[in-house]
């Protein structure tokens, strides 16, 4: 029997805030770019459960996220906390809770700073497993005063949608006689792969819930949406095999920045990008990769029209300078009637190496 976790800790960022700094507690924090009065441009990294209540969320503008608060402070609600990110002192924290992961499980993969799926068949029942699960909140909640929700499954798609299920502080156990039928009353946008586009389209058709989509066969799902249709049908119904990747490597290194003003400065333009393949580079070096293949830029417009565009060389490289030229290529079309024929301002340029080696 196959046994999956999904661990998923809760509103990491805030909560590791808020717990560092006592004088925080019980307020709402959001954690992300700097909101600049109302006139920051970046976005949102993590917002804790009670300013989510003011309906800030991660991805939202940050510039967003302080009108919420303001209009929340106005009501007379608790006031917001704005706090820039410290990547080093999560990752401190990750790499300690990871650590109790794996002394419960053979088999682990690291989907992210925050997350992590882990393999319990080794219990040989769902009752045993969630006890394990149990134990390991415990002592998350113990050794780190934060709290984790887990989602266990028969396979890593059930898993990962029911960690998210009863946060914060959640367990929920989905055995594979019950896959199907708890996926059947959520929204389509739940499963993997159904983004905000493909949701607002199927909403113009009535469709809104898994149980909705479940009524089109595996040839109409096909026909709708590619080589994915029969993959697609599999997951409506909570069958996914997947296996666990024991070594969790990031795919990417990449960085983007936001200007403060929209621009057309090709010196400001030029002088960022640069620095910021040199960020990339240094990162991807710091990170024990020596070599990358694909580098990809990022443009978005004023009117946050986004583009990406990548290369991939026809060999692997650590240069810096191949990477700088390469960049530099990549962008030049965003700057001129090629990609801008109307000359629109930036808003934001980001780079970012793939196909990575060590």
């Amino acid at each position: 029997m196959r046994i999956i976790a999904h661990l998923d800790m809760d509103a990491f960022f805030a909560a590791v805030e808020e717990r560092d700094h006592p004088g925080l507690k019980g307020l709402p924090i959001v954690v992300g770019a700097d909101p600049a009065g109302g006139r920051g441009r970046g976005v949102v990294s993590t917002a804790n459960y009670a300013a989510r209540k003011y309906g800030i969320h991660s991805a939202l503008p940050i510039s967003t996220a302080w009108r919420l608060a303001e209009r929340a402070k106005a009501r007379g609600e608790p006031e917001t906390v704005f706090l820039g990110v410290n990547y080093r002192r999560y990752r401190e924290v990750s790499e300690r809770i990871m650590a109790l992961v794996r002394r419960r499980s053979p088999l682990v993969e690291e989907a992210g700073i925050d997350e992590v799926y882990f393999d319990l068949s080794f219990a040989s029942s769902f009752e045993k497993a969630a006890e394990i699960c149990r134990e390991l909140k415990k002592e998350i909640r113990e050794r780190e005063n934060l709290t984790a929700s887990v989602g266990l499954a028969p396979n890593k798609l059930v898993a990962k949608i029911a960690s998210d299920f009863r946060k914060p502080d959640g367990l929920t156990v989905v055995t594979p006689e019950e896959a199907e039928a708890f996926l059947e009353p959520l929204a389509v946008r739940k499963i993997p792969g159904i983004g905000p586009k493909t949701e607002n389209r199927l909403a113009k058709e009535g469709i809104r819930l898994v149980r909705d989509l479940k009524r089109f066969s595996r040839e109409e799902l096909q026909l709708r949406f590619g080589k994915w249709g029969p993959e697609l049908y599999d997951r409506l119904r909570g069958r996914h095999e997947a296996p666990l990747q024991e070594e969790y490597e990031p795919k990417s290194v990449g960085e983007q920045e936001t200007f403060g003003e929209d621009t057309g400065d090709l010196n400001l333009i030029f002088e960022t990008l640069l620095g910021m393949c040199g960020g990339v580079w240094k990162r991807m070096r710091s990170e024990g990769f020596l070599t990358f293949r694909t580098v990809v830029v990022t443009v978005r417009f004023a009117d946050f029209d986004t583009h990406s565009r990548s290369h991939t060389l026809a060999a692997a490289t650590g240069s810096f300078d191949r990477l700088r030229f390469t960049a530099m290529k990549l962008l030049m079309p965003f700057l001129d009637r090629r990609e801008n024929p109307r000359r629109k301002l930036l808003r934001l340029i980001g780079v970012r190496v793939e196909k990575l080696e060590k």
